[in-house]
């Protein structure tokens, strides 16, 4: 009989795909075979030739269960998908059908099984599925993922609660996410206090670590949808600092942080021509994780030959330097089926700070 846990999440951005990751990577060294499933997809993908949530790509792919992928995601949420299902152009029931069917195959092949959910416990409502109803349906006892901090956790836990209760979900493990590890114990001890009695687990997972939060090269490729040039050995690398290349050459160069992107306006010949050049000494390669070239004006022929040259990693754009620099700074970043840093160190963390154990022996 296939074990399941559902993993679902006070709100966005509190880790849930980082537990998720854990959790498979723990669940492996007690089960022959650990599955992932994303019942919900709100950010689709096309991969090897189906439509797919890109979390449930990214599993296949790190985990090589391709072939399993449309039933790790059988709905996604695509352009017209809730006004289509608002007026009555989608079977009201065809989700719920959709999902139930993907598990019980996913329950064959597999002896434990991870579904996540997709940012809160309402997220999906407009299709009538949304995660305490998913955990539900499939009776799938649910672990819930927060943020750090005492009092707005315990107010985003019993708001979520309240849902959870409503659809007959069970909530049996509260885990506390990104907590200052200065403030771990005493952090945990207070949320240990406060749900006291309810029956649910209180355990803690990660330490707010800023390299998890940090984008790889390719990741803001990706995102910025643009070819990223230069050094394909580099794609991996994460970028903990980015950077704007507004000083003179000597003060941005001395300025540099541990991996940094730099933000260089397409004009800026000298400051292109040093950063290229330093991409090949051992002790600012480091600090240099790549470029991003902005402007509407050409880079000069021979300052875009010695970039090529260098072999730097670099993306080039029309949109200004400034403009750039902001966007980037307020983008959360996602784990990737390339990001093997961030999921070898993941899965390094993992077996340290979380006890697959005691969840296990709680679902």
């Amino acid at each position: 009989m296939c074990r399941k846990i559902f993993i679902g999440a006070t709100g966005q951005h509190c880790g849930k795909t980082t537990i998720s990751l854990s959790l498979m990577h723990l669940a492996k060294r007690k089960y022959g075979r650990v599955g992932f499933m994303k019942p919900i997809g709100p950010k689709w993908i096309e991969f090897n030739g189906a439509i797919v949530d890109k979390d449930a790509a990214m599993f296949s792919t790190v985990f090589g269960v391709e072939e399993d992928v449309e039933l790790m995601s059988p709905v996604t949420l695509g352009p017209g998908t809730t006004r289509r299902f608002l007026d009555g152009e989608i079977d009201a029931m065809s989700p719920c059908r959709a999902i139930r069917s993907a598990c019980a195959e996913l329950e064959k092949k597999y002896d434990f099984l991870i579904i996540e959910g997709a940012g809160h416990g309402g997220v999906g409502s407009v299709v009538g599925m949304n995660n305490a109803r998913i955990a539900a349906e499939l009776n799938a006892p649910v672990l819930l993922v927060t943020g750090g901090g005492i009092g707005n956790v315990i107010d985003a836990v019993k708001l979520n609660l309240a849902l959870y209760e409503r659809e007959k979900a069970e909530v049996r493990i509260i885990m506390a996410n990104k907590l200052v590890p200065e403030k771990r114990v005493n952090t945990l001890g207070y949320l240990v206090k406060a749900f006291s009695g309810s029956g649910m687990m209180v355990t803690s997972a990660f330490d707010y670590l800023p390299t998890l939060a940090d984008p790889t090269l390719l990741h803001i490729a990706d995102l910025l949808n643009l070819p990223l040039k230069g050094d394909p050995a580099d794609r991996s690398r994460l970028c903990h600092t980015i950077q704007l290349g507004a000083a003179s050459s000597q003060r941005v160069i001395d300025s540099l942080d541990d991996s940094t992107l730099l933000i260089v306006t397409s004009s800026r010949d000298e400051l292109l021509v040093t950063a290229s050049s330093l991409h090949h000494i051992p002790e600012y390669k480091h600090k240099l994780a790549g470029l991003i070239i902005g402007g509407h004006a050409p880079v000069s022929d021979i300052t875009q030959r010695i970039v090529d040259d260098s072999n730097i990693p670099y993306i080039r754009m029309a949109e200004t330097s400034s403009e750039i620099f902001y966007q980037l700074r307020e983008h959360v970043s996602k784990i990737g089926p390339e990001d093997h840093e961030k999921i070898n160190l993941i899965n390094s963390i993992a077996e340290r700070f979380i006890d697959f154990d005691a969840i296990d022996a709680m679902i």
